[in-house]
């Protein structure tokens, strides 16, 4: 996609390091002559947006670990310190915590786009693969990061979230001793938890990597889901995009900000300022916001193994989602009863989020089962079945076309 570099280098000492570790080229075709579509629109600015959010969260959650205790005597004490006594503690930490929440929200617009779109089709699979694989990471990551604080809500999130596994058969118990280190959460649990949330966000940032690296190879996909086939398909990266990114990326840190200086826990949960006590259980144990959908599908099915089964068998239809849909069009713009469905389907994400944050009973619990059953058809039938039978509209011939025939307002070089 990005073609035989164009970077010269201009002076000596550039010409030295580039005949022996040619990062500045690395760059420069990466970041500045990367040939883009031309026709990509701010849904597209999301990538930028997460990589600065894992980024804030890395060297937040580096400095909190400078001054936290993974002990079961001290670890609320030592966040409530965090707090009160270490210079700007306050708001390292309001960032970090919300920052899981911004990470999150970021990365689900980041899917629903990849999902209208159809980012996940071919040449684009391994793409797609891996930022499964990310959320996932990140899903690891923010649980064990949840259970730190060692408030209610965390040391009971943490025994009812590990005691899933016990419905695993044959190997079920040992994972939770395992995860557990003992037979119950306590102490070699937190130290555990605070190991694995301080090595994963490694682990994200190096499978970010292979997932920008994979990009670069068949290129970006575009809202009209068409293959570059000119130059006058695209446009270089900087300065065009750079400042699409970063006037989204502004945006994106208000939002941020407004939580952080206003609404610092407006995202959390009252109970978890109240120390950990394993003989009193609070009177409703509900994860973070954005794990409420998954919460709601474990939920709605009343057998312990198929409601875990469900829950991670919803984000491995993710992974399956390319050879799934059999459509030969990637974008829903040109596939007008596909586009309904995945306006429901984003209906029925929002009503699982719902049923998840309320007690399963009465109505809450048959919409969180209506959603779920639409959550898995919309995977395993409607996408097979209407990339099959589905006329899809005309399409433009190229992407140039296209940003004629839509009015989109994309970056023009000077010719």
């Amino acid at each position: 996609m990005a073609g035989p570099s164009t970077y010269e280098p201009k002076s000596g000492i550039e010409r030295w390091m580039d005949s022996r570790l040619p990062l500045i080229r690395l760059g420069y075709d990466s970041m500045v002559d990367y040939p883009t579509p031309r026709n990509l629109n701010y849904w597209w600015t999301f990538g930028g947006i997460l990589t600065l959010c894992l980024v804030i969260q890395i060297v937040t959650g580096v400095v909190l670990g400078m001054h936290y205790v993974a002990h079961v005597d001290m670890a609320f004490d030592s966040v409530q310190r965090i707090r009160r006594d270490v210079n700007y503690g306050w708001l390292i930490q309001y960032i970090h915590a919300n920052g899981a929440s911004m990470f999150f929200l970021a990365v689900y617009l980041h899917i629903f786009r990849g999902l209208y779109y159809g980012s996940y089709k071919p040449p684009r699979e391994v793409i797609w693969i891996l930022g499964v694989v990310i959320l996932l990471l990140m899903m690891a990551t923010a649980f064990m990061g949840y259970v730190l604080p060692w408030g209610q809500m965390s040391f009971w999130g943490a025994v009812v979230i590990t005691n899933f596994f016990t419905a695993i058969p044959l190997v079920g118990d040992a994972i939770t001793t395992l995860l557990w280190g003992g037979f119950s959460v306590g102490n070699p649990t937190l130290n555990r938890f605070y190991s694995l949330h301080y090595l994963l966000p490694f682990v994200i940032f190096g499978v970010v990597a292979l997932h920008i690296w994979a990009l670069h190879v068949p290129g970006n996909n575009n809202p009209a889901g068409l293959s570059v086939k000119s130059r006058a398909d695209t446009v270089p990266f900087h300065p065009y995009y750079t400042v699409k990114d970063g006037f989204a990326i502004i945006l994106f840190l208000i939002l941020f900000s407004v939580f952080v200086f206003y609404l610092p826990d407006a995202l959390g949960h009252a109970d978890n300022y109240i120390p950990a006590d394993p003989l009193k259980t609070p009177e409703h144990i509900v994860p973070e916001w954005y794990f409420l959908p998954f919460y709601a599908i474990l939920r709605s099915i009343p057998n312990k193994l198929m409601g875990v089964l469900a829950m991670f068998g919803s984000i491995g239809v993710l992974v399956a989602l390319p050879w799934l849909d059999t459509s030969k069009v990637r974008s829903m713009r040109y596939r007008p009863t596909a586009r309904w469905c995945f306006i429901i389907f984003v209906i029925a994400c929002l009503a699982l989020g719902y049923a998840g944050a309320h007690n399963p009973e009465g109505i809450n619990l048959w919409m969180g089962r209506a959603a779920t059953l639409y959550y898995f058809v919309y995977f395993l039938l409607l996408l097979p079945i209407l990339g099959l039978v589905e006329k899809p509209k005309p399409r433009p011939a190229s992407i140039a076309d296209s940003v004629k025939s839509h009015g989109e307002p994309a970056a023009t070089p000077a010719e």
